[in-house]
């Protein structure tokens, strides 16, 4: 089990990735639409992980969706981040010990290439940030989104560690697994994600 990836809910995707590139050194593509969401992606590639930029694009559709909806109502207030996942082998194990539903979901990349995965905590890790969902990609390796091409000026290495709020149930989440996680008292979900690059380490919030 390690970090896949993290979920920064943006206003508008186009202007998050240049604030990333401008200010990060850190460049995005553009990952792809989720229909049954109203919601399309960029992706920021770092190997092993990602960033993943989420924004709504289709209003209609992303008020007859769950995540559309929290999506919009999150980035009210400007962009944030949304929610974290990790990557593992056995989704339906730890599914079975969490007593959580398994989702499959797909989305088209701009090339046509249908990514395809299966996931299992989502809806819940929307409602308590502090907690990771769990996903299985069912893609070769070089298709999972960390491993696309992106002309970077940071030269990122991937994900170092992330800061989440304090959240009791966190241990028996993970099982017996140590991640690269930092808590804080006295404050809810995600809040930052700190990237090694070739430099040295840039830390976003």
């Amino acid at each position: 089990m390690w970090i896949d990836h993290v979920i920064y809910a943006v206003r508008d995707l186009d202007s998050a990735g240049r604030r990333l590139d401008e200010e990060f050194g850190l460049a995005s593509v553009a990952g792809g639409r989720h229909g049954a969401w109203g919601t399309g992606n960029r992706i920021v590639p770092l190997g092993r992980d990602y960033v993943e930029l989420l924004a709504v694009v289709d209003e209609h559709e992303a008020e007859a969706s769950p995540v559309g909806r929290v999506v919009r109502e999150l980035v009210a207030q400007g962009d944030r981040w949304l929610c974290w996942c990790v990557s593992t082998d056995d989704v339906d194990g730890n599914a079975a010990r969490l007593g959580l539903e398994i989702d499959e979901g797909s989305r088209s990349r701009p090339d046509g290439t249908v990514l395809r995965w299966r996931s299992a905590g989502f809806p819940f890790a929307l409602a308590n940030p502090g907690l990771p969902f769990f996903i299985d990609w069912q893609v070769p390796p070089d298709l999972h989104p960390g491993r696309a091409e992106a002309r970077h000026r940071a030269e990122p290495e991937g994900i170092s560690w992330i800061e989440v709020g304090h959240e009791p149930r966190l241990a028996e989440w993970l099982g017996d697994q140590s991640l690269s996680v930092r808590t804080v008292r006295e404050a809810r979900g995600l809040l930052a994600v700190a990237i090694a690059t070739r430099s040295g380490g840039v830390v976003l919030r």
